[in-house]
């Protein structure tokens, strides 16, 4: 067993043109532009009637006027939208300032918000507003005009971007209010690389329905590896990969490579040699610790991901006792 550096072991995205595209659309990940107006779910309901599919989950709610990335799980690949929860994020916001402060001020009092600060939720918020720890990776000013200030923002899940610009304008004095929100980024997903509309999907859709023209839709079905890029890997034997199917725990031996820096408790990608998500689970000790056990149970599985027969049975079930 070895550690690696790399988080996120090659998946071989020239090969997705190999896999079927039937195949793809009950095991992909979208990229789609949420418009202003709809609530997350209902951009799902529709996406899940645009492709005629059973199944479609959003991975991190965006409220109905924010508009920008909304990254969905198609069929199987909702199991994975969980992991994109805890993935880092990043929006261009309009804030409007109650009253004039030079840019100076402003990007000063901007600065002094980048890295760990307290935020409390505010009234209107799905969760329960208690006083919580959120990090601020970078806060960069586009553009000034008059009272209205465009910025950059990287931070961790779960931050309120509506309660930054809020705490920013007490702090320079003048108070403030966020007019406009742009998620730009979630994890992996990036609004100059992967991004559709849903009329996009609904033409591509149709292209492939009507004509049997798959290089649209093919754009935009990404496989569920993608959704996972952001965290730690565990690379597991093909022996170990069909146990892991049945829900079987991660044990030390059956691990071949992982990425340097796990914690304990930290979600990890759970895949095969050949990159392929088999789970997502959550790591019982440390990379350096996990190094050294040459037995025990490393890992416990939390979401399977990969489907049943896919690697042969390499496992025993024990003997009912006599």
């Amino acid at each position: 067993m070895r550690a690696s550096d790399s988080t996120d072991p090659a998946f071989g995205f020239a090969s997705l043109d190999a896999l079927p595209i039937k195949y793809l659309l009950e095991n992909c990940v979208i990229c789609l532009d949420k418009v202003a107006g709809p609530t997350s779910h209902e951009v799902a309901t529709w996406v899940k009637r645009v492709l005629n599919c059973d199944r479609v989950g959003h991975g991190g709610t965006l409220d109905p006027g924010v508009t920008g990335i909304l990254p969905l799980g198609i069929g199987n690949a909702t199991k994975a939208m969980q992991a994109l929860l805890l993935a880092g994020k990043e929006y261009v916001c309009v804030m409007e300032l109650h009253a004039a402060a030079s840019e100076d001020q402003v990007r000063e009092v901007m600065g002094q918000f980048v890295g760990r600060i307290y935020q409390k939720p505010p009234l209107k918020s799905s969760v329960k507003r208690t006083l919580r720890i959120r990090e601020i990776y970078y806060i960069t000013i586009i553009e000034m005009t008059g009272k209205l200030v465009l910025f950059h923002v990287g931070c961790q899940a779960g931050t309120y971007v509506r309660k930054l610009c809020f705490d920013i304008g007490e702090a320079l004095g003048t108070g403030a209010s966020m007019k406009e929100l742009r998620r730009t980024r979630v994890g992996s997903f990036r609004e100059d690389e992967h991004l559709c509309t849903l009329h996009d999907l609904k033409d591509a859709y149709q292209f492939w329905i009507e004509d049997g023209e798959e290089t649209e839709l093919r754009r935009y079905l990404l496989p569920v590896e993608f959704a996972l890029s952001h965290l730690p890997v565990m690379t597991i034997r093909d022996s170990a990969v069909d146990a892991i199917c049945h829900g079987a725990s991660l044990a030390a031996n059956g691990v071949v490579s992982l990425s340097t820096g796990i914690k304990k408790g930290d979600l990890v990608a759970v895949k095969t040699i050949k990159g392929e998500a088999v789970a997502i689970g959550k790591s019982n000790d440390t990379t350096e610790k996990i190094v050294k056990a040459g037995s025990g149970i490393v890992a416990v599985v939390d979401r399977v991901l990969m489907e049943r027969g896919r690697y042969p049975p390499m496992w025993k079930k024990r003997p009912p006792s006599e």
